[in-house]
């Protein structure tokens, strides 16, 4: 049995969509983030959404957000000035989101979640995403949800070397110029070894992004030009029943902004935003006995990003550094560097068939620096965790858990309880509920960090509070049942996320009536909605079509004086298709991705004092992918992005909102674009 379960997980990682459906029908697509081993989807305590291999494949992405942003539920919002965008779980992003890699939480030196466009999608073999509260396993952040990124990993058994080549070519809007500059343009090559005990990887990846604009005057560019250098190596070994891997990520970035020129002087403003990061990783897995199993994971990363300004004079050609003392304090010319370690160990105890028993601590320690930090601060975090699998009868699941953490720096909770269940109510129908109490940590930057420049006044609150959360999800899904050889899988979910000492970000006015942003606890912050998400097959055609809609709380109902007879909460909806064809004689497919994201509304203060509610327009979005096999080793891909040309999205704007200089006008994206590549994949086995 345990060979062909298996034989069912190989296959399912192997196969393109539209084969893998019977399989992971038949034994379940495999799951691994939260659970205490790898087990089928319909096993899982928890609601967790897979992205597989193929469905990444064919999206023809550069980075994750491409692979993401037709998924219901998740939004992005990017700062075009600092390249990072802000990923949302069902209404709440920046550090409410945990990023995984591997099960291993990445650093992030602000809110919003830059690691994710600072990851190899060459070397991603999956994406799970788990919706809701995992505070007991993961600890602080992980608040909205947990996006775990799974890398490949080597066939186990098997002595094999592959080498994969990949080389694609983007247009931005109309511009385009081969292999530099005006476009997109991403080279990897990646290779792999194994044989029955060792395993080896390395990888060389380059995104190169030329930027964009259609108003800004000659230099500036709204969308920021940005070139990547990605590279990294792992070593893995296997004896029995031990497993121990490492790894090493590197990173080089570099982001270009630029003023407009001076038509009269000929001078421009120009900032480089140099990053450098490293990400080591090293994790075991060890079954000791039978009824015992211990999986540790230990991670050492070293992030640093300059940020060095310069003035050019585009009469003489000259080009003069900005680093005199008053520049330097101002952040013109600055280095600034976070460290984290993290290391984590869990056991898992089989008590008996019906009781499982998961104990574990996880040790976090974060250390900063730079000119616009104050000092050189550091927060360790200690956690002891300690949850079970209860299952009285077949058809119940149950997973108490809980969390004790000690922190050098906030009154952390004492203690985050979670309890969620599972009722198979028949053959094809499951009840899932839970409740959670969730924490976040205030992260360094909300501390300690000071941001001033022409887009940006920030300053940094040592005195915040951490975040508590009351979660509750619902959710029933209709397991596979067919209808005139249609096979439809479907889900409902509803959830309420009530926070306290939310950190928001609030403008206050300082001696000189400068305008200023900080970071302050708010007492009260809530979630609510539902997400009805359905999965068709037939024949050669794979679907999945959902809604969801999400209403955002109104941060003034508190005071009634204020809030008036106005909503508790303001309603966006999502809907989506994302649909795969295969035409098997041909060696083909063709994907379309369509979402439309409603208006985004948020309740403001205007210049007033009065209430409003700002919104940002809906839109509509779609990409359209093809894909060949060409002969026996190389695949091409061609494809269209932003078929709805979506450029600008106006929004209506009561007040400031926000730390950065806007106004009526989001520059979102920048219109319609068109790829295509190709990829050589090489396969040997060496035995």
């Amino acid at each position: 049995m345990k060979k062909i379960y298996a034989l069912s997980i190989l296959l399912a990682g192997m196969l393109p969509a539209f084969a893998q459906t019977d399989t992971t029908q038949a034994l379940g697509e495999v799951v691994v983030t939260g659970q205490y081993a790898p087990q089928p989807l319909r096993s899982s305590v928890y609601k967790v959404r897979t992205i597989n291999a193929e469905y990444i494949r064919m999206r023809g992405a550069t980075d994750i957000v491409g692979v993401l942003n037709s998924e219901l539920g998740i939004r992005f919002a990017t700062d075009n000035t600092l390249g990072e965008s802000d990923t949302r779980i069902l209404g709440l992003g920046g550090a409410r989101v945990k990023i995984l890699i591997d099960g291993v939480p990445l650093a992030d030196r602000d809110a919003t979640k830059q690691s994710l466009t600072q990851i190899d999608i060459n070397t991603i073999e999956k994406i799970e995403i788990v919706e809701g509260p995992m505070s007991v396993i993961y600890g602080t952040d992980a608040l909205a949800g947990v996006i775990n990124i799974i890398t490949r990993k080597a066939v186990k058994g098997r002595d094999n070397l592959s080498i994969s080549v990949r080389v694609q070519e983007e247009s931005i809007a109309d511009t385009y110029s081969p292999f530099s500059g005006n476009g997109i343009h991403n080279e990897n090559i990646t290779i792999n070894w194994n044989n029955a005990h060792w395993k080896a990887s390395a990888y060389v990846t380059r995104n190169n992004f030329g930027g964009y604009t259609d108003t800004a005057a000659f230099p500036a560019k709204v969308f920021k030009p940005k070139d990547q250098w990605m590279g990294g190596v792992g070593l893995g070994y296997r004896f029995r029943q031990f497993n121990a891997w490492y790894r090493v990520d590197y990173l080089n970035e570099e982001l270009f902004a630029a003023s407009p020129m001076n038509l009269n002087t000929g001078l421009s403003f120009r900032q480089y935003y140099i990053t450098n990061r490293y990400t080591h990783q090293l994790q075991t897995d060890w079954t000791i006995s039978p009824k015992w199993k211990l999986n540790t994971a230990a991670s050492l990363q070293d992030y640093k990003r300059n940020t060095e300004s310069y003035t050019k004079n585009y009469v003489t050609g000259q080009q003069v550094r900005n680093d005199n003392p008053a520049n330097i304090a101002a952040g013109y010319w600055d280095i600034t560097k976070f460290q984290t370690f993290f290391f984590r160990a869990a056991g898992v105890w089989e008590a008996s068939p019906k009781i499982s028993v998961q104990p574990g601590f996880d040790i976090k320690y974060d250390k900063t620096s730079g000119q616009r930090v104050s000092g050189t601060p550091s927060i360790t975090d200690y956690s002891f965790f300690l949850s079970s699998e209860i299952k009285p009868v077949s058809w119940v699941n149950i997973r108490p858990g809980v969390r004790f953490s000690k922190n050098a720096v906030y009154d952390a909770p004492p203690v985050i309880p979670s309890i969620n269940t599972k009722f198979r109510l028949s053959k094809t129908l499951d009840l899932r509920a839970s409740y959670a109490r969730g924490f976040r940590a205030p992260i360094l930057r909300e501390l300690y960090f000071n941001f001033f420049d022409a887009n940006h006044s920030i300053q940094g609150n040592p005195d915040l509070k951490a975040e508590t959360s009351n979660s509750y999800m619902l959710s029933i899904s209709c397991n596979t049942f067919s209808v005139g050889g249609v096979r439809i899988t479907s889900s409902l979910s509803g959830f309420y996320n009530d926070y306290r000492d939310f950190i928001d970000l609030y403008g206050f006015r300082d001696a000189n009536n400068n305008e200023i942003f900080s970071y302050f606890n708010r007492d009260r912050y809530r979630t609510i909605g539902g997400i009805f998400d359905n999965t068709i097959t037939w024949r050669n055609l794979t679907a999945n079509v959902g809604v969801s809609y999400i209403g955002y709380y109104n941060k003034f109902q508190e005071d009634k004086s204020l809030a008036g007879e106005r909503s508790r909460f303001a309603w966006s909806p999502e809907v989506n298709a994302n649909v795969l064809y295969a035409f098997p004689q041909l060696k083909g497919s063709v994907g379309l991705y369509y979402k439309f994201t409603g208006k985004i509304p948020v309740y403001n203060l205007n210049a007033d004092d009065e209430i409003v509610l700002s919104e940002r327009d809906a839109f509509h979005w779609a990409d359209l992918t093809l894909s060949k096999d060409l002969f026996k080793y190389f695949r091409l891909q061609a494809g269209v992005r932003n078929l709805f040309d979506v450029t600008r999205l106006n929004s209506t704007q009561g007040g400031s909102s926000g730390a950065h200089s806007g106004g009526a006008v989001t520059n979102y994206a920048y219109g319609r674009s068109y790829f295509a590549g190709i990829v050589f994949q090489w396969n040997k086995s060496t035995k």
